[in-house]
């Protein structure tokens, strides 16, 4: 093998983060998040450890908004993950409208998504809930000429686990082959 084999590891990052908000009794709360994907066309799979406030909030409202963070964001988003409800009152710290889903929706991410929850999958020490895309809120200038996301414009930030670094995106490398060039 030409490859040095370093063991177990969390080598998928550098992963998009997101800050995620939930309404509980009118009240917003906001966590960072880093451990989410796509499970095809349909389905977002957002995974917490089983020790944060707001998974039991998820649970009972059976809805989250995602929203994408962007360097405007970046400093209240950190803060947001690591600071716990369970220590601070993090409900003022964005700006946001109520969502079709009752969620909070920050005003000043650049693309928000409410999801409703369709079924949680349990791993030790952590709750993967799976859920269905309803809405998405995008900015109007982070579209195209066509309606679709430019994501140069965007810039998602993007986190990197094992050296606890945010990245900037927005360079485009090349055209994939198979596209229509939206």
């Amino acid at each position: 093998m030409t490859k040095k084999d370093i063991g177990k590891s969390l080598a998928l990052y550098p992963s998009l983060i997101v800050v995620i908000g939930v309404m509980e009794e009118n009240t917003p709360n906001y966590l960072l998040v880093g451990h989410l994907g796509i499970m095809g066309h349909d389905h977002y799979m957002v995974s917490l450890n089983k020790n944060h406030y707001t998974n039991s909030v998820i649970k009972s409202t059976k809805a989250l908004s995602i929203n994408l963070i962007d360097e405007a964001m970046l400093q209240e988003a950190d803060y947001v993950g690591c600071v716990s409800k369970k220590v601070a009152d993090k409900s003022k710290v964005f700006d946001y409208e109520v969502g079709e889903l009752n969620t909070p929706i920050i005003t000043k991410s650049p693309l928000s998504i409410e999801c409703k929850l369709e079924d949680i999958y349990e791993t030790p020490g952590f709750d993967n809930f799976i859920l269905v895309p309803v809405h998405t809120y995008v900015k109007e200038e982070y579209l195209n000429d066509l309606g679709k996301i430019d994501y140069q414009k965007l810039k998602p930030i993007l986190f990197e686990f094992p050296t606890y670094q945010y990245l900037k995106t927005g360079e485009v490398l090349k055209q994939c082959r198979f596209s229509k060039k939206n």
